[in-house]
């Protein structure tokens, strides 16, 4: 079950993102992004601040083992084994993204948002990574629940990441 602060909240968090242009822009740092299970939200989230090209590099969003290899560098071995949903795809996809827009940060998003019964997928979740230049800083599971709406766990997927993005940059 998602959060109840999410629950029926198909928006996202102005404020966090508003927090984390700030911080960017005043150190001087941008971000990336490389995501496949919010499907461009965490791009849409970047671009709605205010001078958003004063931070934000752009992204790029990724379904399938194919681009994720071809553009984001991803193993296509272990993606094929795990329908490119890992901590280590997310990791990968992170890293690479700063390299890819040049960007300070990077952030990689996979997992379900939609129950996959035939290959066992019942409950939703995301498997996310930070990098900076290049480099793992964190990362994470974020679980859904089992009966929530695509829409509405793409947004709690993205809020939530940002949320982890915001706690990384103000970390000493």
């Amino acid at each position: 079950m998602i959060h109840q602060r999410w629950k029926h909240m198909n928006n996202f968090d102005q404020d966090l993102i508003n927090n984390i242009r700030d911080l960017l822009i005043e150190k001087g740092q941008t971000v990336g992004v490389a995501e496949s299970v919010t499907s461009g939200h965490l791009q849409v989230a970047f671009s709605m601040a205010e001078q958003a090209s004063s931070y934000f590099q752009g992204g790029i969003t990724a379904y399938n083992i194919g681009q994720k290899s071809r553009h984001l560098q991803i193993d296509p071995i272990h993606g094929q084994q795990v329908d490119c949903v890992s901590e280590r795809i997310a990791q990968q996809m992170a890293d690479q993204v700063c390299y890819l827009f040049a960007a300070d940060w990077g952030l990689g998003i996979t997992g379900y948002a939609t129950k996959v019964p035939e290959q066992g997928i019942h409950s939703l979740f995301a498997y996310y990574a930070i990098s900076r230049n290049g480099q793992p800083v964190a990362h994470g599971k974020i679980t859904a629940g089992e009966d929530a709406d695509p829409m509405e766990v793409r947004y709690y997927f993205t809020n939530q990441l940002l949320s982890q993005f915001v706690n990384v940059i103000v970390s000493p």
